[in-house]
């Protein structure tokens, strides 16, 4: 007993003096850094900018893309909220599918943080003013990207450059107008762009140039005919219904200045020459150059097969590690073919397949005989680096595959079999629904996605991240962008000469047009060139060209091969010696997919969450 005494007294002594310890009764918390301390030091707060940047997400390599939303692709697999959106059906209640990199609530927890970073950065309390202006300028894009996402979704939008803090009278404000909103971001892009000028460029980060890029894309956006409160009306009753036309785009002023704002922006890109890769051409490269260049392009920007100079396209990049399991390091997995254990996701549409010209220049027609007998021959080089086709060579199939297709080829048709005695069988393409490997993962549409997918062997199934960049922004955006501030403006040779830069390096002839068929031209270009890249989305809207483009129904194409007489085959393989290929556009079936347009679609609804949250917004025409 009297050891037991002793064994509590000295505990309570001890414990006395431990309590003495002013590191012991400490609360800070080791994983933690306060306000104070991030801020007094240059590392710090480099990391809080640099956790900022997640904004981006995975680009949009997400498993299900935006492509799918529109004439570009069909995503595979039901019950994802895509059909909510293409069939119109979206509402503030069930808005649809939204990727996060647009999702209002993610923005503005990103908005907020780079008001955070801007109010310390601009008076630092670390001794190194270099890296403190370039993070500055980098809070200043990452504000003016955000802002820009959440305008090009849902128009105008609370403009906030305040810090909001626990006991403020008011948390809720009303939407800025489009102009402000416009004229905020631009705002940004030149402070960044300022701050960031002769600092070196480092891969995933923001640069001056980005900042131009940026702001070049904005003004482009401002002077369409979406944005236009007089053009929209009249194309639109569902936007002239609307009062409130102040947050969807600009009630007076001259669309010419605007026009002339957006060409001087771009112009300011395309003098960075560093990186017009492959743009001093002077005559189209051959197809075979042309194909190299645009998958260069798709794989890293340029910089895995960079011309003389070392150019590169890309301007920013959101890129990929295998140190971390990133849904962006499965862009192949997600959509490549299903007879090599893939997914299938976003696959392309026929209404895709048919907008790629001839080699020659001329549109590709299903009523031209010979064309309708070999859709897949003679196509823009950009068609084959973008699209698997029916007989498009691949990689080698997987160890439990190869001795089905020891030709490497894509299968998405029926075939004829005849196995040596005159017998014939109907034998279904390996990467097809139907397929003797994985039928739930093949195509509806008879494609699948190339572009972003890396050529490498040793990338064959689902088991292999890749490292290849989403492009944020590239210079032939930029390039583009131009083109179209050209042609509004009514310059028409300036247009065609970048318009046929691009295409000299794809490997396609000169546009001749002029007109409103030169205007066509254009928009296919722009279709073809950043096709997968989340451009048509927006273009479609901003043009006010939705309910002929993206709101119509998705096209497939059914292939039958047919045994020419007296030809014997065992183990298929493509080959016109051997078969008669009929090919078959239809749509597809509306139980999987039944599009719709209607012009409630030209901008996101708001949530309904955050129309009780914040009284002051007003929600968007339609819904």
């Amino acid at each position: 007993m009297n050891k037991l005494k002793y064994m509590i007294c000295m505990a309570s002594i001890g414990m006395l003096a431990i309590s003495c310890n002013d590191d012991f009764v400490s609360t800070r918390p080791l994983g933690e850094a306060s306000d104070e301390a991030v801020w007094k030091d240059a590392a710090l707060s480099q990391a809080f900018v640099f956790d900022i940047y997640n904004g981006f997400g995975v680009g949009g390599f997400y498993e299900q893309q935006m492509a799918s939303m529109t004439d570009e692709a069909l995503f595979t697999h039901p019950g994802r909220n895509i059909n909510t959106v293409t069939e119109s059906r979206s509402n503030p209640a069930e808005q649809g599918y939204i990727m996060d990199t647009y999702q209002y609530g993610n923005l503005y927890t990103r908005i907020r943080a780079t008001n955070i970073a801007i109010g310390n950065l601009r008076n630092p309390k670390f001794d190194n003013p270099t890296r403190a202006a370039q993070l500055l300028g980098e809070a200043y894009f990452l504000r003016a990207y955000y802002y820009q996402q959440l305008v090009r979704f849902y128009g105008a939008v609370p403009l906030v450059n305040q810090v909001y803090k626990l006991g403020e009278t008011d948390y809720t404000k009303e939407r800025g107008t489009y102009a402000a909103c416009v004229d905020f971001i631009v705002n940004d892009c030149d402070s960044a762009a300022l701050l960031l000028k002769g600092m070196a460029k480092v891969d995933g980060r923001a640069n001056e140039v980005a900042a131009l890029a940026l702001k070049a894309r904005v003004l482009t956006y401002a002077a369409s005919d979406l944005y236009d409160n007089a053009t929209a009306k009249a194309k639109s009753p569902t936007i002239a219904a609307y009062a409130k036309a102040e947050y969807i785009g600009y009630p007076s002023g001259s669309r010419s200045e605007r026009w002339q704002k957006a060409k001087d922006a771009a112009k300011l890109v395309l003098d960075h020459a560093e990186h017009a890769y492959k743009l001093d051409l002077t005559g189209p490269v051959s197809a075979t150059a042309g194909q190299a260049n645009y998958n260069a392009i798709a794989m890293g920007g340029g910089s895995k097969v960079a011309d003389a100079d070392g150019k590169r396209d890309l301007i920013l990049g959101r890129f990929f590690i295998d140190l971390k399991d990133e849904r962006g390091g499965w862009v192949g997995r997600d959509n490549g073919p299903n007879g090599y254990h893939n997914w299938a996701g976003n696959t392309p549409t026929q209404l895709l397949v048919d907008d790629y010209e001839l080699t020659d220049g001329t549109k590709f027609s299903w009523n031209n005989a010979a064309q309708k007998a070999a859709p897949y021959e003679n196509r823009d080089p950009r068609f084959y680096a973008t699209i698997l086709h029916d007989g498009a060579g691949w990689k080698p199939r997987t160890d439990d595959v190869k001795n089905r297709d020891p030709y490497n080829q894509i299968q998405t048709g029926q075939y004829e079999i005849g196995n040596g005695s005159g017998t014939k069988t109907i034998q279904y393409g390996l990467d097809t629904r139907n397929s003797p490997v994985e039928d739930w993962n093949g195509s509806y549409t008879g494609y699948y996605y190339k572009k972003f997918v890396d050529m490498d062997p040793a990338i064959v199934d689902q088991n292999t991240r890749q490292r290849i960049p989403w492009p944020v922004l590239r210079y032939t955006e930029a390039v583009l962008n131009y083109v179209e501030a050209c042609l509004e403006l009514g310059e028409e040779a300036e247009a065609k000469t970048w318009l046929n830069k691009v295409r000299y390096r794809a490997g396609m002839p000169a546009i001749t047009d002029s007109g409103e068929a030169l205007k066509e031209r254009y928009r296919n270009e722009r279709r073809v060139e950043l096709a997968y890249e989340e451009h048509r989305f927006f273009d479609a809207r901003r043009w006010m060209i939705a309910g002929q483009t993206i709101g119509r129904k998705a096209t497939i194409i059914s292939i039958f091969g047919t045994l020419k007489p007296g030809k014997q085959v065992s183990v298929y393989k493509y080959d016109k010696d051997n078969y008669t290929y009929n090919y078959t556009v239809n749509t597809i079936d509306p139980g999987i997919e039944n599009r719709v347009w209607l012009d409630k679609m030209y901008f996101s609804s708001f949530n309904r969450d955050e129309m009780n949250r914040n009284t002051k917004l007003t929600q968007n025409p339609g819904y």
